[in-house]
């Protein structure tokens, strides 16, 4: 799902029959502060994995063994890839920077490079800034579903069929279920957001580094507490954008879309009201929101199939939609969209930019040169396998029934996709152990920020983790939409906050509240990066 904002993830997970039985890993097992003198070899990095990153030369590559099961820490070890970009003025040198894109899913090996251009020099003077690709994902030991090349976007993430019907999305889900058991085998059940925290601090001490700074977005933000729970007097600054509530984790996480998006999409609507003159999507809010909901219809009662196979229903028109509300730069390309669909007469493909646009909305995670040797469908392989591993989902087929007919009713622009089941449903292993509770207890050295109409991680969820985190976190709310705030908008204030944490330490002293940037101060496309985030 490669659009700004958007890059969805699915990971696999197999079975494992000795899954059963084991001990609770304890709450701050991990590494020791010296964990087997492990060192990092700097060297040539593999292939970029994201099209668009063009690396930093400073950029060098390394491989870390870490255990595949920290309760068997001498036992089998997998690998994971790390990345740093050193400062270029080491006597200005805080420590390390590490960094997570989101996802779950996401490669972040490259991020760093995806972020320079819009990090504040201070910010690179402080810090040598380290990627990795968590466990389970791109360089390090990846995980595959074997999820077909051609598979529909609205299968990948669940829309019910446009009778409100789930039966296809049970058929789906049982199949990657047990299509993951297949292909990934012992890996599965250990490609989990605590043992990547755990990863974490393995590279921070092969780093030779008595504590890790940490920069993560979205999924991210859920792997930043987990750590800094696991290891609080290891972390140093912490800094969270786009927050998870770790006690939603995962289905009702995913449920929290439903409002994020009615919340979100009329930022688009007014946007789109206001330049009726270019679009002729409707001259008022209401109006441009009854152009949507008839797009939608029309293409559930006619879809057309395009010349690559892929069908284009009114689901597809609902994606299309939904990943574009993550980033206010894409609103011209998203009205434009709407307007030749709008335009289209029916049964007639959709222009070829549109058709391509809705194509890409397919996962994919092969690398922009093509040469690197990944499985097709790590991307979405692992969001399914750490999102399935984390935390056991609902079993019974009438819970799902049920919140989907729901969804449906209360909020129909998702169509009840966030209350649909995944293949979790039918995950062939339990978790290995419960989610990692996220609490106070620790250092004051956490900033979360969160924007108002988050598209992705809703509000509601970023408060959700300033709870959990009490008295170790500073809140600031950002008036905005979009998924990401720090480095992703334009909005001062933010950064100004963001900037003087991560160099100089400084927390505000109580929850704040940020004016953010208005659309129509980003369009149309400025000269401004496009940071690409993988997507909840």
């Amino acid at each position: 799902m490669r659009r700004v904002g958007v890059l969805l993830a699915v990971a696999m997970y197999v079975a494992l029959p000795a899954t059963a039985g084991y001990a609770a890993v304890p709450k701050n097992s991990g590494p020791p502060e010296d964990p087997g003198r492990a060192t990092l070899v700097w060297g040539d990095c593999p292939p970029v994995e994201v099209a668009g990153v063009a690396r930093d030369p400073r950029q060098q590559c390394a491989r870390l063994s870490v255990p595949l099961d920290y309760r068997a820490p001498h036992g089998r070890t997998i690998t994971v890839e790390v990345s740093r970009i050193a400062t270029a003025k080491p006597g200005q040198r805080r420590g390390v920077l590490l960094f997570n894109p989101g996802g779950p899913g996401g490669s972040g090996l490259d991020f760093p490079d995806q972020l320079l251009p819009v990090l504040p020099t201070a910010v690179t003077d402080a810090y040598d800034l380290i990627g990795f690709d968590p466990r389970g994902i791109g360089y390090s030991t990846p995980v595959t579903c074997g999820i077909p090349a051609g598979t529909p976007p609205d299968l990948v993430l669940p829309y019910p069929a446009p009778d409100g019907s789930i039966d296809r999305n049970v058929a789906y889900g049982q199949q990657i279920a047990q299509s993951c058991a297949q292909l990934s085998g012992d890996l599965l059940p250990y490609v989990t957001t605590a043992n990547t925290a755990r990863d974490m601090d393995r590279i921070r001490a092969a780093l030779g580094e008595s504590k890790l700074s940490y920069l993560g977005y979205s999924y991210g933000t859920y792997l930043g507490a987990v750590y800094t729970t696991l290891f609080p007097q290891r972390s140093d600054r912490i800094l969270l954008d786009s927050a998870v509530d770790p006690n939603l984790v995962w289905y009702q996480l995913w449920r929290t879309w439903d409002q994020a998006i009615a919340l979100r999409l009329p930022d688009f609507t007014a946007w789109t009201a206001a330049r009726d003159a270019t679009y002729h999507l409707g001259a008022t809010q209401a109006a441009v929101q009854a152009t949507y909901d008839a797009l939608g219809a029309r293409f559930d009662r006619d879809p057309v199939t395009l010349p690559n196979g892929l069908v284009v229903d009114g689901n597809l028109v609902r994606e299309l939609t939904r990943s574009a509300l993550y980033n206010d730069l894409l609103f011209p390309t998203l009205a434009t969209e709407w307007a030749q669909l709008t335009a289209l007469p029916v049964g007639a493909t959709p222009p070829p930019a549109v058709a391509a646009a809705i194509a890409a909305l397919r996962p994919t995670s092969q690398p922009s040169d093509g040469t690197a040797q990944l499985p097709a469908d790590n991307d979405t392989a692992a969001l399914y396998t750490v999102v399935c591993d984390d935390v056991a989902w609902p079993r019974s087929l009438a819970t799902y029934t049920r919140n989907v007919a729901t969804g449906r009713r209360l909020f129909p622009d998702t169509a009840g996709m966030p209350d649909n089941l995944w293949p979790c449903a039918f995950w062939p292993t339990r978790p290995i152990e419960p989610p990692v509770a996220v609490t106070d207890r620790g250092p004051r050295n956490v900033l979360v920020l969160q924007n108002l109409r988050d598209p992705a991680t809703a509000w509601v969820s970023g408060f959700g983790l300033r709870e959990a985190m009490g008295k170790r976190a500073a809140f600031v709310s950002v008036d905005q939409g979009g998924h990401g705030a720090y480095l992703i908008t334009d909005a001062p204030c933010v950064a100004d906050i963001a900037t003087a944490f991560l160099t100089t330490g400084a927390l505000p002293g109580h929850d704040t509240f940020c004016p953010g940037q208005s659309p129509d101060t980003v369009s149309p496309l400025v000269a401004r990066p496009v940071v690409r985030l993988p997507g909840l």
